[in-house]
């Protein structure tokens, strides 16, 4: 990026919203959609309906505006990640810390979403859902249950979080808003 360009950027900074465009994907059942109504509401429902396909929702969080694609995680939707992935400032995929059986599944989800060349270099946040519940997997053993560390050329973090009590979802929405700044400079 040329310095013109990030000159014009970070003056839209000061006298515009930024936009953030995210993909959030993730296995069935990990709390994607419950965690997109939880930055929107501030509030969580025990009653969240799966998404089937997908949904589109716009959330205004302080100076910026979050535009969300909430992917379904059923294995009919996973092929059609790649496209709602594409262009977006960041792909954040959630993971049920506590559902040791879907881990490798897991995994070798995130590995093929990360191999397809047209999501090269987009920054990646996985998010361990549900660190309320007994024996959840801490930052720590997601980062090495995931093989996190093995990720190269991209950006990437891991929080560990609960949509249910709201646990690390501002330090989650801080982590977007430093990196959609520290793009755009």
């Amino acid at each position: 990026m040329g310095l013109w360009s990030r000159f014009l950027n970070w003056l839209r900074s000061m006298f515009w919203n930024q936009q953030m465009e995210l993909s959030i994907v993730g296995l069935q059942n990990a709390g994607k959609t419950t965690f997109v109504n939880v930055l929107a509401t501030s509030e969580f429902d025990e009653d969240t309906i799966p998404t089937i396909g997908f949904n589109h929702r716009r959330i205004k969080k302080g100076g910026v505006e979050l535009r969300l694609w909430d992917l379904g995680g059923q294995p009919k939707f996973r092929e059609s990640w790649e496209k709602y992935c594409r262009n977006v400032d960041c792909i954040i995929f959630v993971v049920d810390s506590a559902d040791f059986g879907n881990l490798e599944v897991a995994k070798a989800q995130l590995q093929k979403l990360l191999s397809w060349p047209s999501l090269q270099g987009i920054s990646l946040l996985v998010l361990g859902n549900k660190n309320d519940l007994d024996g959840a997997l801490n930052e720590e053993e997601l980062i090495s249950a995931l093989s996190l560390n093995a990720i190269t050329g991209r950006t990437v973090a891991c929080y560990s979080v609960s949509s249910k009590n709201m646990t690390n979802i501002d330090a989650t929405l801080k982590y977007l808003t430093n990196l959609k700044r520290n793009k755009t400079r």
